[in-house]
């Protein structure tokens, strides 16, 4: 439970991080000021808006691959409690970039109070749809299928049963493999009687 909640304050962390630099990425939208407290966009201004929501949608993608591969490196956290704690995180850490990106923008651009007219603007960027913070989980969720999906032992190797992890005994193996090796006979006769087992 420890390496559960270890990797879900990580994913924050890496929240954070990618805020910070969504910050200092996304683009600024220029306005010029026609009348008190309104604006104009200058021409292709506008797909800035874009712009910003794309770069959002690859930091999230970034976040969320390397979170998932950093957390299935923990093997004994490996099970449904990985899974519920990793999806969460990424939902919570997607929302802590949207918020601290937008707080990061307002610092290096600060909104004008009251700008005269003629005069251009930059506004800061704003991701401006909540629907952007779907991408990180379903995509974490979507790695994580795919490694579970892979691995050959139904305890995904991480030396534990349970939803919390409860520890099982060091010799249990769920593929047993019988020795049922038969003596080799370089004139290719073959000895089909069954061998006694040691």
């Amino acid at each position: 439970m420890i390496g559960v909640g270890l990797v879900a304050g990580l994913v924050l962390v890496a929240g954070v991080v990618a805020g910070i630099v969504w910050g200092v990425l996304a683009p600024t939208q220029r306005l010029r000021v026609t009348t008190p407290e309104k604006g104009v966009p200058l021409t292709g201004e506008s797909m800035h808006l874009f712009d910003g929501i794309a770069i959002f949608l690859c930091l999230g993608a970034v976040v969320a691959v390397l979170s998932v591969a950093a957390a299935w490196r923990v093997r004994g956290a490996r099970g449904p409690a990985l899974v519920v704690g990793l999806l969460a995180a990424s939902g919570l850490g997607a929302a802590v970039m949207m918020w601290v990106g937008e707080w990061v923008a307002q610092v290096r651009h600060p909104r004008p109070d009251h700008p005269a007219i003629g005069q251009i603007v930059a506004l800061p960027a704003e991701v401006g749809t909540d629907l952007v913070l779907l991408v990180q989980p379903l995509l974490a969720a979507l790695v994580l299928l795919f490694l579970a999906a892979l691995h050959p032992r139904t305890d995904l190797g991480s030396g534990t049963a349970g939803l919390l992890g409860d520890l099982r005994p060091a010799e249990f193996d769920d593929y047993p493999v019988h020795d049922a090796a038969q003596e080799y006979r370089p004139s290719g006769d073959f000895d089909a009687s069954p061998q006694p087992r040691a």
